[in-house]
């Protein structure tokens, strides 16, 4: 069952996206080849924790870390290692916080040192499919819609969309209805209602859209090898329209990047 969300418990919502996007800004610098998983895992946990909320993945499920971190062909669910990042690396980290209440849940893929180009643009390919998705996130279009935008986006430029993973709804649990499938057709599913808040989050392939999962239980892998991304935001209906509750500007600030990309979904001001 859909859960709105009132006004008051959007901004409690804005707050936990915020301190997940702030514990990916504060991971940002400190992603560099030579540095191990299990490193910038405990790190974010006690970076949470001193915003005064929970991690919001510890423990959920079992799972036994405070971020997802799925390098190179590992898609999400990945745990972390002791292994170092090496240069070329690309790595997901998916973060969650619980503070209010709320859930916060969130992901960025980050390149480690020197990038291979093929592989940077996958990057961009996907984390601008997340933009054309949220787009399509609005009162009185369906979950088709925002599915649609983001498999034709990525399919245009010859990348595989993984179906059985998808984005969701979020509030007081981790996933709420709706399910928010990264593929779809237009004008199908269920129909989105001002105060939704979801999770978007493309999880796109450089080649076969054909995942597999390791024995850990957790692990998710491209069935050919090849590199995957993970972009996920947070955001809800606000007047009729998308409004981001995450940002990744905490992390383009660390990284020294300018970008506006995010100009059109934020109606408040971030303050970095």
């Amino acid at each position: 069952m859909i859960k709105i969300k009132t006004p008051e418990e959007i901004e409690l919502m804005r707050e936990s996206a915020l301190i997940v996007s702030k514990t990916l800004g504060m991971l940002a610098s400190e992603i560099k080849p030579g540095v191990n998983a299990l490193f910038l895992d405990k790190l974010a946990e006690e970076f949470i924790r001193e915003q005064g909320a929970e991690p919001g993945f510890l423990g959920m499920y079992d799972f036994p870390n405070t971020l997802n971190m799925s390098p190179n062909a590992q898609v999400v669910h990945g745990i972390p290692t002791s292994e170092p990042l090496k240069d070329g690396d690309i790595i997901s980290v998916d973060c969650g916080s619980f503070k209010n209440g709320y859930y916060g849940d969130h992901a960025y893929t980050f390149e480690v040192g020197e990038v291979a180009p093929e592989t940077k643009k996958l990057l961009q390919v996907t984390k601008e499919s997340l933009y054309v998705g949220i787009r399509e996130f609005k009162v009185g279009n369906r979950v088709g819609d925002v599915g649609y935008a983001v498999q034709n986006y990525c399919e245009n430029h010859g990348y595989g969309v993984v179906r059985e993973l998808v984005g969701h709804g979020l509030g007081k649990k981790l996933h709420e209805d709706p399910e928010m499938p990264n593929y779809g057709r237009r004008g199908r599913g269920k129909k989105f209602m001002e105060g939704l808040v979801v999770a978007i989050e493309p999880m796109i392939n450089m080649g076969t859209k054909n995942i597999k999962q390791l024995k850990d239980g957790w692990t998710i892998l491209t069935a050919d090898g090849q590199p995957s991304a993970h972009f996920e935001h947070n955001v809800a209906i606000v007047n009729g329209k998308p409004e981001l509750l995450s940002t990744f500007q905490y992390i383009y600030k660390a990284l020294g990047i300018e970008s506006d990309e995010e100009d059109d979904f934020h109606q408040k001001k971030v303050q970095l």
